[in-house]
């Protein structure tokens, strides 16, 4: 039994409404103390359970389960118990949203004014507990709603750009319907990314799929479709992130929307660099990239060749590997599971079945370099001419074109101003597969003074080396061409070029 807190001394209508409209304060809106304060008011013992028979506050009364439950499912409207020394009343809650029992147990016979609570009381609890289905609701549609997010992004890193149209177009209709976007990457702290998100939305209006990234809890991921060379969200975040402090933006340059996963990578090197500006913005700085010093008929006919022991498969089961393995490429087997909505076990066989099917060995960074190269060329025109007249050129020929020689030469000649020699360090640490251990042994220094090496050796080169990715292959790609690394050998690709260079 608990004391009166909420009767006046005179027991009056006023006094005891007064008291229970008090419960409807936003600060005080709990079931728990509405019937705390309905046990007190009247000297009752109070209990509320839903239709289940799910106690939902107080504390569950003796009484006949039949009678409980007819009241609950809304049979009868009330009951009465009466017995000497015992007087239980139940009152059903007869919103469809709302249904179940209120149960008051009194010593007393109940009189009228402790009837009259008791009906005010349900009234009150079947508005608490309708609020609390619709806030329950929101939450539902906005966890539906993310989950759909979600499902579209990870659809765009596997270049299925039909099915993500397809999702997208129940919720966000023509958001997707041109063929080019951005990507922006936006870090914040974790704890306030939901306000974030929030503030995005309302500033893109639309014009952008907002995604909390599922890998990263500070990142939110924007994909913001592109008009006319211009993407109508991104000066708005950039305003968004001027707004939050400790907030900074990562952007990609324009990409085919079957390119998201790349331009993903771009906006989180953006990102790096964002860290270190006054307005904590940046976007992917458009450099020259060595496929584009070379021969496109050949580039593309390597490439295909390259890639051929995959095109037995199913086109879905082959988009699948591919888009798995360029993510997996650039991030680690775990981030690339969570990107992608699979386990990790799952990226990990996917890339050794491609693996296996290109005769290739992963761990080896000319090899990933290569194979990257040639996914990168692929996707960058998906349903381009193969160039069947183009000549069968391996690697090596690809890389000694005079533009892409002087393009190696000028970017590793970078590292002939440190007297440590960076670049032995480098090169020496890429044939070790990035292995500082393994790289230390052949130098006969420490593992830390490898890394310290090649940390020193990323603003030289304005290159994320350590974190791997596309910065760490063009680097490779540069050994390669001036020669200071071996071709690798990957399977029937190779074999097909010897072959080739034999009959000619």
């Amino acid at each position: 039994m608990g004391s009166r807190t909420g009767g006046g001394r005179d027991g009056t209508c006023g006094d005891w409404a007064y008291g229970l409209l008090e419960q409807l304060r936003p600060a005080a809106r709990d079931i728990n103390g509405v019937t705390t304060w309905l046990a007190g008011a009247i000297e009752a013992e109070v209990s509320l359970q839903d239709v289940t028979g799910t106690l939902l506050a107080g504390t569950r009364l003796p009484a006949d389960d039949a009678l409980v439950t007819d009241v609950a499912t809304g049979r009868i409207a009330s009951a009465a118990v009466d017995t000497p020394g015992h007087h239980v009343r139940l009152a059903g809650l007869g919103h469809p949203d709302t249904k179940g029992v209120l149960g008051v147990a009194r010593r007393r016979p109940f009189d009228r004014r402790a009837t009259d609570i008791v009906a005010r009381t349900v009234w009150v609890l079947e508005l608490l507990l309708r609020e609390r289905e619709t806030a329950g609701a929101v939450r539902r549609l906005d966890r539906a709603t993310a989950d759909l997010r979600l499902a579209i992004l990870q659809l765009l890193m596997v270049g299925d750009i039909i099915a993500a149209r397809r999702v997208a177009a129940g919720l966000w209709p023509g958001l997707f319907d041109t063929d080019s976007a951005r990507v922006y990457v936006l870090e914040g702290h974790a704890a306030r990314r939901d306000d974030l998100a929030e503030d995005c939305q309302a500033a893109a209006e639309g014009h952008a799929l907002i995604v909390r990234c599922p890998a990263v809890d500070e990142h939110l991921i924007v994909v913001a479709p592109m008009e006319r060379g211009h993407d109508l969200a991104g000066p708005e975040l950039r305003s968004v992130v001027g707004g939050h402090p400790d907030t900074f933006i990562g952007g990609s340059v324009g990409q085919n929307l079957a390119q998201t996963a790349t331009a993903y990578g771009q906006a989180v090197s953006a990102l790096a660099v964002a860290r270190f500006r006054s307005d904590r913005a940046a976007v992917y700085a458009e450099r020259t990239h060595p496929e584009r010093l070379m021969n496109p008929p050949a580039l593309r006919g390597w490439a295909d060749r390259l890639l051929s022991p995959l095109d037995d498969l199913p086109h879905h089961t082959r988009a699948e590997l591919l888009a798995t393995t360029r993510l997996g490429f650039s991030f680690t087997a775990v981030k690339t599971a969570i990107i992608l909505g699979v386990s990790r076990n799952t990226v990990r066989a996917r890339m050794e079945r491609v693996e296996g099917l290109l005769e290739a060995d992963f761990s080896d960074l000319t090899t990933r370099a290569a194979v990257q190269l040639a996914l990168n060329t692929q996707a960058a025109a998906p349903d381009g001419p193969r160039a069947p007249g183009a000549p069968a050129a391996g690697l090596t020929e690809l890389l000694r074109t005079e533009a892409l020689l002087a393009w190696a030469d000028s970017l590793l000649g970078r590292l002939a101003t440190d007297t440590r020699d960076l670049r032995r360090t480098v090169r020496t640490w890429i044939t070790a597969g990035g292995n500082s251990e393994r790289t230390a042994q052949v130098l006969g220094i420490h593992a830390q003074t490898v890394r310290d090496h090649v940390r020193s050796a990323e603003p030289v080169l304005e290159r994320e080396l350590l974190a791997g990715g596309s910065d760490l292959y063009e680097v490779v790609l540069a050994h390669l061409a001036l020669g200071d690394l071996d071709e690798p050998a990957v399977g029937r690709a190779k074999r097909d070029h010897q072959d080739a260079t034999v009959h000619d």
